[in-house]
């Protein structure tokens, strides 16, 4: 067994172990009976808080992620009884409708009022699951209406402004209180006699850990550095990949030291509050700090085989400085937050302290938006006429454009009094290119590992899998995006459950889950038909005494019913009830009907063509006149190479319908026909043993049947002879014909046999009046010369004499 079929076998048996798995969690789930009596105390619940509208959004949240439990149980509670419910209904449908006269046997309508009652039964629980979905899902409608209105009030809440002068004395009042409340609170406990003994007998851990902190902060990115040097040095193809995973170390080793020093900080056992809420902080703000840090070398590193986005050389190093300093006001603005909550600042001293942040946070991205990019804007003009320019450049500078934009407007709103305005321009923005730019980043890996496994570049190559993943990427930046800019969890929660109620048709509902089974059964399928393909192209059909032709028809036969097989199974897996889209499949099949009868026509041309092999690949036919060679018959057209090397589609059905000559079906023999023309006088029988001689002696002429020469008539100028010979391969009968042509030429030379061309006679039967004729325009043509004063140099003839010029002339010309 090769590799690719243990590999193949191992992933379908992964597959169907998965498959089971779902399965019995799915019938495990249904198998649940949700307590209704629990819901209507929590529904209820539920219902009158958002009828007051007083609650406080953590509660709401709260409240909502309970609802949205059991409204995943009442959904799978909806698919309870279903097959019993099928068949229930099956059994109704096969004793037909009740007759509206009254003749039906008390028998036949006893079972009838049975199994009514029994479906009404079995459909009892699934109408109050889906009641109490109903119930569950305007509850939830109703929270998400609340929460929204309350964002929208509070973002467009106009408040004080940061410039004006009246809030400052008040705002520096407070941030000095805040900053002497946090040193008192570092003196009172470092005063403590209890915390002074508990850190010096700590004092060994201490010292350890901020050693350690120290060296991995100032030393950290610095190895971090050497090591990518190090390979970048010592190896070659795949450098991308090593490059990237020790460039992780950038982040992670100073991450480490900050992670030392908080320990360092707990080892001495001192405890502030407020403290230990920055220090609980901390971790995330330096993660921050290194990531972004991280991020900016990797997007605009001085290596062009590094950098994620191409900018010119001498731009990279100002986007880096600018995307540094912007994280460190990211992380001031967070810091600032934090201190506002906890010391409860007044609305005007939030807006004066955080308003600078804002404006230099705002300023910065101005400048990175206007860092120079040559390409052209996306959707201009210039970018139409360059064609397959650089995408991300163009992108870059799109981005650039809205960044300036947000820049601008962004401190302009916080100055008049909207501040939540400008914070949800600005902050959103800076982390929305942080998200940009890991994108770019992972795709550059992607492609790096790409380059690794299969030893060429991406680029260079038509493989589509680096598109795809970073199209995932794409994707699966879309949830990040949208928290980014103000959505919450449960936008998000919600859309996955409306994709999970799915549609229904019929009673039919499809949802993602089914979905995905449909995709993963007909993949089983279809990797089932191809190896089942090439088991027979390889090892079995080899064997037999079939022709190739034969072999490619089993080959083609067996794949396609295996996909129509793979996509039926794929289908019931899914739950679809095929017998539901009876009215869609009417609808197509007059649709068919009218649109597609040439489609459907040639791709019953197809089978009939791959069934009865008129014609294989690799046969040499003549098609309306056109000669060529059969590339590949497919269901809806066949691929025809000409003798001028280009490629002909033709559609089955003119195959089928049409007259077909094929030159070489079952073998290559052919026949080939020369005709020859000799002059009269010529020995006819000497002519025909040249030509039967020069014939037999080919050696692509087969003597059984034997060539032959027929003397075919008297022609007009030659005596006609004609060649008749059968090919080994008429293929070659071009070459063939070419070369007995210049042995006929030779020979005849030999011979002294001449091969006449076409000969004409000229005869004048009144050759008098032609004479009269030119007499009479020569005299006219004297009179006009005479009236204006001219004549003519030429001596003047008499008609007899011009007329015996004119008759010589005419003899020679014949």
């Amino acid at each position: 067994m090769t590799s690719t079929s243990r590999f193949f076998l191992r992933a379908l048996t992964a597959l169907a172990l998965s498959l089971f798995l779902w399965t019995a969690a799915a019938l495990a789930q249904q198998a649940t009976t949700p307590d209704y009596s629990a819901w209507d105390t929590i529904a209820t619940r539920a219902e009158a808080m958002i009828d007051a509208e007083r609650a406080s959004d953590d509660r709401l949240e709260t409240l909502r992620t309970q609802v949205a439990d059991w409204r995943e149980q009442f959904l799978a509670a909806q698919n309870a009884n279903a097959s019993r419910i099928q068949t229930l209904q099956a059994q109704i449908n096969a004793l037909g409708p009740e007759p509206e006269d009254g003749t039906e046997t008390a028998e036949i309508s006893e079972q009838r009022a049975v199994l009514n009652q029994q479906l009404a039964q079995q459909r009892a629980p699934v109408l109050r699951a889906e009641a109490a979905y109903s119930r569950a899902d305007a509850i939830i409608g109703g929270i998400d209406r609340i929460i929204r209105e309350r964002q929208a009030d509070a973002l467009l809440e106009f408040g004080p402004s940061p410039l004006n002068p009246v809030h400052w004395p008040g705002a520096l009042q407070n941030v000095q209180t805040t900053f002497v409340t946090l040193w008192q609170e570092i003196v009172q406990n470092v005063s403590t006699p209890a915390n002074r003994r508990a850190a010096v007998r700590n004092a060994p851990s201490v010292l350890l850990y901020l050693v350690i902190g120290i060296m991995l902060i100032a030393r950290g990115q610095y190895w971090a550095r050497a090591g990518v040097e190090k390979l970048r040095a010592g190896t070659r193809r795949g450098t991308g990949v090593f490059r990237f995973l020790v460039s992780l170390g950038h982040i992670l080793l100073p991450y480490l030291g900050i992670v030392a020093l908080l320990q360092a900080v707990a080892a001495t056992g001192f405890a502030i509050d407020e403290w230990d809420v920055l220090l609980n902080k901390l971790p995330l703000w330096a993660a921050m700090l290194f990531g972004i840090r991280w991020l900016a070398d990797q997007a605009f590193n001085k290596d062009d085989e590094v950098a994620a986005l191409p900018l010119p050389a001498e731009e990279r190093p100002k986007a880096r400085r600018l995307s540094n300093l912007l994280a460190v006001l990211y992380v001031m603005e967070s810091l600032v937050a934090t201190l506002i909550e906890l010391d409860g600042y007044s609305p005007q001293t939030a807006a004066v302290v955080q308003f600078p942040i804002l404006v230099l946070s705002a300023f910065l991205l101005f400048r990175l938006g206007r860092l120079r990019n040559d390409a052209a804007m996306v959707g201009s003009d210039a970018a139409r006429e360059e064609g397959a320019g650089d995408f991300r450049l163009r992108f870059a500078k799109l981005l650039g454009r809205i960044t300036q934009i947000v820049g601008i407007i962004g401190p302009i709103m916080a100055a008049i009094g909207y501040f939540k305005v400008g914070e949800a321009l600005v902050y959103p923005t800076i982390a929305t290119l942080a998200l940009v730019g890991l994108v770019m980043v992972l795709q550059r890996f992607i492609n790096n590992l790409h380059e690794l496994i299969l030893g060429r570049q991406p680029d260079h190559s038509e493989s589509l899998l680096p598109v795809l993943a970073g199209f995932i990427l794409s994707l699966a930046a879309l949830p990040l995006l949208a928290l980014i800019w103000g959505a919450r969890v449960a936008d998000l929660t919600e859309i996955w459950a409306r994709a999970q109620e799915g549609i229904s048709l019929g009673d039919t509902r499809i949802s993602p889950t089914s979905i995905i089974v449909v995709v993963l059964v007909f993949a089983a399928g279809y990797m089932l038909t191809r190896l089942m393909q090439g088991a027979l192209r390889t090892s079995v059909l080899p064997k037999t005494k079939m022709d190739q032709g034969a072999q490619n028809a089993i080959v083609s036969g067996v794949g396609y019913v295996g996909v129509f097989l793979a996509v039926i199974i794929a289908v019931t897996a899914g739950g679809l009830d095929l017998s539901s889209l009876a009215i869609v499949a009417g609808a197509l099949s007059v649709g068919i009907g009218f649109g597609l009868q040439n489609i459907v026509s040639n791709f019953v041309s197809g089978i009939i063509l791959l069934i009865e092999r008129p014609i294989g690949e690799g046969d040499w036919i003549e098609v309306n006149g056109t000669h060529g060679i059969v590339k590949d018959i497919s269901v809806r057209s066949t691929r025809l190479e000409t003798f001028d090397r280009y490629d002909m589609i033709i559609p089955n059905a003119d195959l089928v319908s049409g007259t077909v000559s094929n030159y070489t079906r079952g073998n290559s023999l052919g026949r080939i026909i020369i005709d020859v023309g000799v002059a009269y006088g010529t020995d006819t029988r000497k002519a025909e043993r040249i030509l039967l001689n020069i014939a037999r002696q080919h050696d692509m002429v087969l003597m059984n049947p034997a060539p032959a020469v027929d003397f075919m008539g008297f022609g007009a100028d030659s005596l006609d002879f004609r060649i008749r010979a059968i090919l080994l391969d008429v293929g070659q009968g071009l070459a063939v014909k070419t070369e007995m042509r210049h042995q006929i030429v030779e020979e005849f030379a030999r011979e002294g046999i001449e091969i006449p061309f076409a000969q004409r006679d000229l005869w004048l039967r009144n050759p008098e009046v032609l004479a009269d004729a030119v007499e009479s325009r020569w005299s006219a043509s004297q009179e006009r010369d005479a009236q204006s004063g001219q004549s003519r140099p030429v001596a003047r003839k008499s008609n007899a004499a011009m007329g015996d010029e004119r008759v010589a002339e005419d003899g020679e010309d014949g």
